[in-house]
């Protein structure tokens, strides 16, 4: 069994401690948090402290906290030679503290702490810096996922800002589609199956095969009225256009 330190009481490491206390192949033995409030919010009922030289050994320790916060943490930690992994898409391994044996374990998928997910589909993108810490993070990963993938922080990295596009872009696209129904009395609810039809084609072909709407197909006047629509937001008539146009140039259509 591997017993592990999850450092942090956020979206990602609320997720992960759930996940780990619910395998039978891993031990969660301690939670940590700078401040008793967030230690306090959790339902752990394990070891919990606020204070890094109280932490335990361990099989190793996942840092889940924001990205600007990992450095710091990870040259506070009271001891040396151990695996510390952090848990972003954006921090290069390299980014902690070398006194101690780094890692990566990046679950690709965006959490709230709200949200039931089933961590077995979430896939884990993993690193370190040799093989016998490989082995047990891949070890740790399978006790809680069906997906992994050895990828390196340049590639990491790469792959965060396509999550990104894919996710956090995509979601506040939606508010912009919300905000439309909203301010016109339409349910929002009415274009669920649309977002779920889009997603749902993605799964069988590429996003350039099932590409869509007035860009794609170059029809100006449509474009226009949607425009004329938007008098009155410049935010969201600047990112009509925007879009509109990367689609046009992605497809060979004129800008416009």
């Amino acid at each position: 069994m591997i017993r592990i330190v999850i450092l942090g009481t956020g979206n990602v490491a609320t997720h992960l401690l759930k996940a780990f206390v619910a395998s039978p192949k891993t031990e969660v033995i301690q939670l940590y948090n700078r401040n008793q409030k967030g230690l306090d919010e959790t339902d752990f009922k394990g070891h919990k402290t606020t204070a890094t030289e109280e932490l335990l050994e361990a099989d190793c320790y996942l840092i889940a906290i924001p990205d600007d916060a990992i450095a710091e943490l990870s040259s506070l930690l009271p001891f040396k030679n151990r695996l510390v992994l952090h848990t972003s898409g954006s921090v290069a391994i390299t980014d902690m503290d070398s006194k101690n044996r780094r890692g990566v374990f990046y679950p690709l998928q965006t959490f709230s702490k709200n949200r039931n997910l089933d961590f077995s589909e979430i896939p884990i993108c993993v690193e370190t810096e040799n093989a016998q810490d490989l082995t047990l993070v891949k070890k740790l990963g399978n006790a809680i996922s069906n997906q992994q993938f050895e990828i390196n922080s340049d590639k990491r990295k790469q792959l965060h800002l396509a999550a990104v596009f894919v996710c956090n872009f995509v979601n506040h696209l939606y508010q912009v589609g919300f905000e439309i129904t909203s301010k016109n009395e339409l349910p929002f609810s009415i274009l669920i199956p649309l977002i779920q039809e889009t997603a749902q084609k993605i799964k069988e072909a590429s996003p350039a095969e099932m590409q869509t709407g007035p860009a794609k197909r170059n029809d100006q006047k449509t474009m226009e009225k949607h425009l004329l629509l938007l008098n009155e937001e410049p935010l969201q008539k600047q990112l009509y256009k925007l879009i509109s146009e990367a689609i046009q140039q992605t497809y060979g259509r004129k800008e416009l």
